[in-house]
């Protein structure tokens, strides 16, 4: 371990607000598999810790919006956590965090902007959960989860529409079929992949929408649709 990386470390822990009492969990959250032999890839990167810090993650939002807004229903809940544990909440956390200057790449990754991806800074957030929860248990990993979660919770304040719904509605207003969605690719590993979903309605330019599963991507793509089209002027599931 370099000394630039043990200082990086150190002010991680003083950011996040936890001190790590094995500091190898921290390491495995921080290290992207492109900075390891091949051999280590598999137990040494944050892919497992990402893995279980997702569950984690959405356990705690869960309960928390269970708890916080009790008058809503099982559909309200439902979006409102989808847009809490998605990418693009996750990683927005890591940027607050500065996360990605601590963050261990290979060469290539580090000439790509590693640092600075919105895939990687999300699994990142997701791995240190874990990282936490694995160190010192599940009251910390919710500690800390809801500290850099609970504003971003309130900010949406009324029912959340669902894009995929919204499109469906605004087409069939329109006299048209209702918006087809295909896998246009899949990529990644078996246990963290990335869908690339196209949603197409006649007459009208598909969009693309990515996500960790083929539901986050259709209703990325729909969003990116809704935008597109002035329907939203900004993405209303946003964290």
């Amino acid at each position: 371990m370099t000394p630039g990386f043990k200082s990086a470390l150190a002010a991680v822990q003083d950011r996040i607000g936890h001190r790590f009492a094995n500091l190898d969990e921290l390491v495995n959250a921080l290290t992207h598999r492109s900075a390891l032999h091949v051999s280590q890839a598999a137990a040494e990167s944050y892919q497992r810790h990402e893995f279980l810090g997702d569950r984690v993650l959405a356990l705690v939002i869960a309960d928390l919006l269970f708890r916080t807004f009790p008058e809503a229903d099982e559909g309200d809940l439902a979006r409102r956590l989808n847009s809490l544990v998605r990418r693009e909440t996750c990683a927005a956390v890591a940027r607050d965090l500065d996360l990605g200057a601590a963050i261990r790449l290979g060469p290539g990754e580090r000439q790509t902007g590693g640092r600075k991806k919105e895939a990687i800074l999300a699994d990142v957030a997701e791995a240190v959960i874990a990282a936490i929860y694995r160190d010192a248990g599940f009251d910390a990993a919710r500690r800390f989860i809801e500290k850099n979660w609970s504003a971003r919770m309130h900010e949406a304040t009324s029912p959340l529409r669902d894009a995929k719904t919204t499109l469906q509605e605004w087409a069939q207003g329109r006299g048209l079929p209702a918006p087809r969605y295909q896998v246009a690719e899949r990529i990644g590993p078996d246990h963290s992949p990335e869908f690339t979903v196209r949603v197409e309605i006649d007459g009208v330019e598909p969009a693309l929408g990515k996500g960790r599963n083929k539901r986050e991507a259709e209703q990325a793509a729909a969003t990116n649709a809704l935008v597109r089209e002035g329907l939203w002027q900004v993405d209303p599931l946003a964290g």
